[in-house]
C-alpha cells in the first residue's frame, strides 16, 4: 500500500483556479471576441455579397439597389445645386443689385448737395428757395439711404465701417454748410472759406464721397460675386446625370441580352425620368445663364457706367461753381473740372468718349441710346459755354461769368439765358432717364433668369424619386421570375 509522503499535499486545483496554460498553447480570446472560426460582421456581410453576386437574383438585387441610389443621388445633387444658384440669382434681384444702386444714389445725393449749395453761393445773400429745397432734399435722401444701408448690410464689416463714417461725417458737413450760409447772408467773405472747407470735408480722402465710393464698390463687388455664383455651371449634376443614364441603359441592354425582351417598363420609365431631369437641367440653366449675362452686361454694368457718369457730371458742376466762389484762386477747381469732363466725355470737346461712350456701347436699343446721345449733345454745349464763361472771368468780368453759370443779368444789364447750369440740368436729366431704362431692362432679364430655375429643384427631386421607383419595380419584375 502506497502512502502519500508527509508534507507533500496534493495542490487543490479548484481553490487555485484553472491550470496554467501549457507551454506553446494559444492564449484564450478576450470576452466578447469572436471565437476560432468566427468572422466579424462586416466580413460576413462582404462574404454574403460575394456569394449573392454568384447568382442571378443576387446580382439583380445589387443592380437594382445601385440604380436606385444613383438616380436618387442625381436628383438630390441637382436640387441642391440648382437651389444654390437660384438663391444667388434671387440675391442679385432682391439684395445686391438694390444695395449697389442705393450706394450709388448715396454718392449722387451727396455730390448733388455739394454742387447745389455751391451754386447757391454765387447768388449772394439769401439763397433762392429752389436751391435750398434741392439741397435739403439731397441731404434727406442721403441720410435715409445711409440708414437703409445700415439695416441691410448683412453683417459685412467693410460696409458697416463705411456706413459708420458716413453717419459720423454727414452732420459735421451740414453744420459747416449752415455756418457758411449764415455768413454769406450777412455778406461776410468768411462764408466762402467755410464753404470751401465743407467741400474739402466732402471730397477729401476719407471724406463723405470717399466713404460713399467705397460703400458703392463693396456692394458692387457683392453683386459681381452673386452673379458669378448664379451663373456657375453645375458640373457635378451633369456628371451624375450622365452616369445615371448610362447605367440605366446598360441595365436594359443586359436585361435584353439575358431574356431577349426588348423593353423593361420600369427601367424604361426610370431612363425617361432621368433624361427629362438632365435635359431640363441643361435647358433651364442655359436660359438662366443667358438671361443673367444679359442683365449683367446690358443692365447692371450699364447702370454702373451711367452712375459713374452722373457722378462725374455733379463733381464737374461743383468744381465749376467753386472756381467762381474762390474769386480768382480757384485754379485747382478749374483743373478738376477739365479732368472730370475728360473722364465723362473724352478730351475732344466736340466728340464723344469716356463714360458716355461706354454707356452707348452697352446700350442695346434706342430706348437706352437716345437719352445718352442727348446727354452727349448737352455736354458739348456745356463745354462751349464754359469756355465763354472762363473768358469773362479771366477778363475780370465776374458778374457776367456768374450770369453765364447760373443765369441772371450780365455786367451790361442783359439777361443771360444760355447758361452752363441749364446744360448741367439737361445732362443730369438725360442720364437719369437712361438709368431708369437700364434698371427696367435689368429687372426683366434678371427675373427671367431667376424664373428659369424656380421649378427645377422640385421637378428634379420628384422625377428622381419616380426614376428610383421605376428602377426598383423593373428589377423586381425580373426577380419575380425566379420565385
Amino acid at each position: 500500500m502506497t502512502h502519500t509522503p508527509t508534507g507533500s499535499a496534493v495542490p487543490d486545483v479548484r481553490a487555485r483556479g484553472a491550470m496554467p496554460a501549457q507551454r506553446g498553447a494559444a492564449p484564450s480570446p478576450p470576452p466578447g471576441a469572436p471565437g476560432p472560426g468566427r468572422r466579424r460582421a462586416w466580413a460576413e456581410y462582404a462574404a454574403r455579397l460575394r456569394a449573392a453576386a454568384t447568382t442571378e437574383p443576387g446580382r439583380l438585387r445589387i443592380i437594382g439597389a445601385s440604380l436606385a441610389l444613383l438616380v436618387v443621388a442625381f436628383g438630390a445633387v441637382t436640387a441642391w445645386q440648382v437651389t444654390d444658384r437660384s438663391t444667388a440669382a434671387d440675391n442679385v434681384v432682391k439684395h445686391s443689385a438694390p444695395l449697389s444702386a442705393s450706394a450709388a444714389e448715396i454718392y449722387r445725393s451727396l455730390a448733388d448737395a455739394d454742387a447745389t449749395v455751391t451754386g447757391g453761393f454765387l447768388v449772394g445773400g439769401q439763397q433762392p428757395k429752389d436751391v435750398s429745397e434741392r439741397y435739403e432734399k439731397d441731404i434727406t435722401t442721403a441720410a435715409k439711404l445711409i440708414t437703409d444701408a445700415a439695416a441691410n448690410s448683412e453683417g459685412s464689416p467693410q460696409a458697416r465701417a463705411q456706413i459708420t463714417a458716413l453717419n459720423w461725417q454727414l452732420p459735421k458737413y451740414v453744420e459747416l454748410v449752415t455756418t457758411a450760409q449764415a455768413d454769406n447772408r450777412q455778406g461776410l467773405p468768411v462764408g466762402g472759406a467755410y464753404l470751401r472747407y465743407a467741400n474739402l470735408q466732402m471730397r477729401k480722402d476719407g471724406g463723405l464721397l470717399s466713404a460713399a465710393d467705397k460703400l458703392y464698390r463693396i456692394e458692387t463687388d457683392r453683386l459681381g460675386s452673386d452673379y458669378s455664383h448664379a451663373k456657375a455651371l453645375p458640373y457635378v449634376s451633369w456628371a451624375l446625370g450622365a452616369v445615371a443614364l448610362l447605367a440605366l441603359l446598360w441595365a436594359q441592354r443586359r436585361h435584353y441580352r439575358r431574356t431577349n425582351r426588348v423593353f423593361n417598363h420600369g427601367l424604361l420609365a426610370a431612363s425617361a425620368a432621368s433624361a427629362v431631369v438632365l435635359l431640363w437641367l441643361l435647358a433651364g440653366h442655359t436660359v438662366a445663364r443667358n438671361q443673367l449675362e444679359h442683365s449683367d452686361a446690358h443692365g447692371a454694368r450699364s447702370m454702373q457706367v451711367l452712375n459713374n457718369a452722373r457722378i462725374s457730371v455733379l463733381q464737374a458742376r461743383g468744381d465749376e461753381n467753386l472756381t467762381l466762389v474762390a474769386r480768382g484762386s480757384g485754379g485747382e477747381y478749374e483743373d478738376n473740372f477739365s479732368d472730370g469732363m475728360d473722364a465723362l466725355a473724352g478730351k475732344d470737346p466736340q466728340g464723344v468718349g469716356g463714360e458716355l461712350a461706354q454707356a452707348l456701347a452697352l446700350a442695346d436699343n434706342a430706348a437706352g441710346t437716345d437719352p445718352v446721345n442727348a446727354a452727349v449733345k448737352s455736354v458739348q454745349t456745356w463745354r462751349a459755354r464754359h469756355t465763354a464763361e472762363r473768358k469773362s472771368d479771366d477778363a475780370g468780368d465776374y458778374t457776367t461769368a456768374v450770369a453765364e453759370v447760373i443765369g441772371g443779368k450780365d455786367s451790361n444789364g442783359k439777361t443771360v439765358d444760355k447758361t452752363t447750369g441749364s446744360c448741367f440740368d439737361a445732362v443730369d436729366a438725360s442720364l437719369q432717364k437712361a438709368v431708369a431704362q437700364e434698371q427696367e431692362e435689368f429687372k426683366d432679364a434678371a427675373n427671367s433668369g431667376r424664373g428659369a430655375l424656380s421649378l427645377l429643384p422640385y421637378g428634379a427631386a420628384l422625377l428622381a424619386v419616380l426614376a428610383a421607383a421605376g428602377a426598383a419595380l423593373g428589377i423586381g419584375r425580373r426577380l419575380s421570375e425566379y420565385r
